[in-house]
């Protein structure tokens, strides 16, 4: 019997053929983290079902998934599509709004295929190009319909003074446009109290969350942006904070807690740097969750000056995190999974009925596993299969020269997949 109990569908919910809201989709033989073996049953963008291995035999379409984890998808809270696979060009990249919209659909596309669904875009507005960039982005997440949700972050660079009296009023055009969160770089502001305090007050004006990046060197400055945040209703996040492991531990701990106790989440960058960020390293991941901080993690530059070979891959950052940063694989993957999904103001997902069909299958059998030689990927957003990636790795026969017959990174009969 299933171990949720599906609901009847509609005649039309099991053709495959309808469309992404009528269709309806049957993983099977998927493993689960703790190790049972289901099937999992998809109508429109949720999870109906989900039961023992073969126990779900209602019509419609099937995806073999045996020898894959199935996972919650991740998300990518962290992106800079507007300047994104512009590190192999001569010269200073094109900031015409169709290369812009080009770039970002193109990043966009890469980051879903290594799972990530969601996706959240600092981009740049004010200065010479105003808010060209941010129409450009919001035009490349408007072709991904169906394929990944893209959401822009509007981020000026000076908020106060004269200089800075344009931007605040372009960031609020930012957000009727259509950005989903303000943020910004504060330090780079000559007055950084000043400008925190203008884009916490868009926020509370809009009611959209805040995510603004900062090193996170100075902790008089994080003590004072604790205080300003802790009345928020909305999400505040800052990142990627790397500046918080070259302070004296003591120091840093008590800067923790502050956060905390603000309630204000950090989005680290394992891989190191992004956009505007002049040290590298990593924020002290275990430090700010011991505090009791949120911790989500992102992938940051994506080949762009700032990291010519960045991947964008979420479960690469969960590698790191887990290899380097001392977590646990359970805890690393929530990192980017859950708790990138929360700073994002996204919707909890679990394999179990109810929830959304926002789904990661990477050939494997356990965790570790999957972020060790997560080659073979199939992601589902919205109930739907949007992206493979399939590996097949071949070694060389000593004995034959090679030819024919080479072995293969097979899959065992017991345990075969797509």
């Amino acid at each position: 019997m299933p171990d949720s109990q599906p609901r009847q569908p509609d005649d039309h919910a099991a053709d495959a053929t309808g469309g992404p809201e009528t269709s309806a989709l049957t993983l099977c033989g998927a493993r689960l983290t703790d190790g049972r073996v289901v099937d999992v049953r998809v109508c429109g963008d949720r999870i109906e079902a989900v039961g023992t291995a073969g126990s779900l035999t209602a019509p419609g379409a099937r995806l073999d998934l045996r020898g894959h984890l199935l996972l919650p998808a991740p998300a990518e809270p962290h992106a800079h599509s507007d300047t994104a696979l512009t590190a192999d060009g001569a010269g200073p990249a094109s900031e015409r709004p169709e290369d812009i919209r080009r770039r970002a659909t193109e990043a966009a596309l890469l980051q879903l295929g290594h799972g990530a669904t969601a996706l959240r875009s600092h981009v740049r507005i004010g200065d010479p190009q105003g808010l060209a960039a941010l129409e450009a982005v919001l035009r490349a997440g408007r072709s991904l319909r169906g394929l990944a949700d893209l959401t822009p972050v509007a981020v000026p660079r000076l908020l106060t003074g004269v200089a800075g009296a344009d931007n605040l009023a372009m960031l609020r055009d930012a957000v009727k446009m259509g950005a989903g969160a303000v943020g910004g770089r504060p330090d780079l502001d000559p007055d950084p109290s000043g400008y925190v305090e203008a884009v916490l007050a868009v926020a509370a004006e809009h009611g959209c969350p805040v995510d603004l990046h900062t090193d996170g060197d100075d902790p008089a400055r994080l003590a004072r942006f604790a205080a300003l945040a802790g009345g928020m209703r909305q999400e505040v996040t800052i990142g990627p904070c790397a500046g918080l492991a070259r302070l004296p531990v003591d120091v840093a701990a008590r800067t923790a807690g502050r956060l905390a106790n603000a309630g204000v989440s950090v989005i680290c960058l394992p891989q190191g740097g992004c956009c505007g960020t002049e040290h590298r390293g990593a924020a002290p991941v275990r430090l700010l969750r011991d505090a009791g901080v949120r911790v989500a993690a992102g992938g940051g530059a994506l080949r762009d000056p700032a990291n010519p070979v960045g991947r964008g891959d979420p479960l690469e950052a969960a590698f790191l995190l887990s290899s380097q940063g001392g977590l646990s694989p359970e805890h690393a993957y929530a990192a980017v999974s859950a708790e990138a999904r929360h700073v994002m103001g996204l919707p909890e997902l679990r394999v179990e009925a109810g929830f959304p069909a926002e789904l990661l299958a990477v050939r494997g059998e356990g965790l570790a596993g999957a972020l060790s030689l997560a080659y073979s990927r199939i992601v589902v957003h919205r109930g739907r299969v949007v992206a493979r990636t399939s590996a097949v790795r071949e070694y060389g026969d000593p004995q034959a020269g090679g030819g024919p017959g080479l072995p293969r990174q097979g899959r065992p009969e017991s345990t075969g997949g797509p």
